[in-house]
């Protein structure tokens, strides 16, 4: 019996050094993979300082659950008003700015349009970084809270755009679903096994995937001591950091985009899904999102629009707007 004891206690001591020497080992690997950021992609930041920024409201504020301060641009409705509302969210990297063009179409078109800067960027929180993920969801939640103080029955559409649309496709899918009544995606990532994905998003990202690999061993083993770890970087113009967030920690990239698997999220949603991207798009394969999607959404390309230009050129911002107003309550 005592030698039974013995060999079990050894054989715990055993596994308790390999499971050591696995995290060292891991460690090791997160300090040894430097993120490598890549050049500029021009098509974007072109494309983004086009944009007429005329009429864009400033920064109001409001108080998450965590007691942090985030960041929003409220766009009243113009008359006349269709008692719709649409919460616009930016795309990877950016901020609310990236999304005036087709706030201000939507209040144009009597949808009163609220457009945040999700946390981690622009005016909201830390650059790049979250507490943990789930974060946003819970930030989501609270920022309709807030609206619907002032507006507590319009019909709410969320709108996301890139990793905002991948975002969107997360909280469609999520148990908070039902304060939408209708998501549309604009040109979304959907992860990197997506159809619809190009290697690296066309040269815009430019993931570290030894240090996510370690970082996810750690965190299924419940160590989540370096998850603020910087895991992907983005082509930004150089010098861009005070407005832009050029990287992502682990925990940021895990949240701001799909679930692991963008189908469990289409699958686990109950409202109504549309999909519109540019027929340019260099970012994303746009003739791959039916095969994407399915038949769960639909699907509409606008000729001659690359992946920016979908919430900015104006016959994207056109279709878009018009196709929110024409759905109205979510049917």
């Amino acid at each position: 019996m005592i030698a039974t004891i013995a060999s079990g206690g050894l054989k715990a001591a055993v596994c308790g050094l390999a499971l050591i020497g696995l995290t060292g080992s891991v460690l090791a690997i997160l300090i040894a993979t430097p993120l490598q950021r890549p050049p500029e992609l021009t098509s974007i930041s072109a494309t983004a300082r086009a944009v007429d920024r005329s009429g864009m409201p400033g920064l109001d504020r409001f108080h998450a659950r965590d007691g942090t301060e985030l960041a929003y641009r409220h766009y009243p409705a113009r008359a006349p008003a269709d008692g719709q509302a649409a919460i616009v969210i930016h795309g990877s990297s950016g901020s609310s700015v990236a999304v005036h063009a087709l706030a201000k179409g939507l209040a144009e078109r009597g949808v009163e349009t609220w457009a945040p800067d999700i946390r981690g960027h622009g005016g909201s929180g830390t650059r790049g970084d979250i507490a943990y993920p789930g974060q946003l969801e819970d930030d989501m939640s609270d920022f309709v809270g807030e609206i619907r103080k002032a507006n507590p029955t319009a019909p709410l559409t969320l709108i996301g755009h890139s990793s905002g649309g991948g975002f969107a496709l997360r909280v469609a899918g999520s148990p908070i679903q039902n304060l939408f009544v209708r998501t549309v995606l604009l040109a979304p990532y959907l992860g990197y096994d997506a159809p619809s994905s190009r290697k690296d998003a066309g040269g815009w990202a430019s993931p570290d995937i030894p240090r996510s690999l370690g970082l996810s061993v750690l965190h299924r083993l419940g160590i989540l001591c370096c998850e603020s770890l910087p895991t992907i970087a983005f082509a930004v113009a150089p010098n861009s950091s005070a407005i832009l967030a050029s990287t992502y920690s682990y925990r940021l990239m895990r949240n701001f985009g799909s679930s692991r698997d963008y189908r469990e999220d289409l699958s686990a949603a109950a409202r109504p899904v549309a999909l519109f991207a540019g027929a340019a798009d260099e970012l994303m394969f746009p003739d791959k999102y039916r095969e994407a999607i399915g038949p769960r959404a639909s699907v509409t390309l606008v000729d001659g629009v690359n992946h920016m230009g979908i919430v900015s050129d104006p016959a994207a911002v056109s279709a878009i707007a018009d196709d929110v107003v024409k759905a109205g309550g979510g049917s």
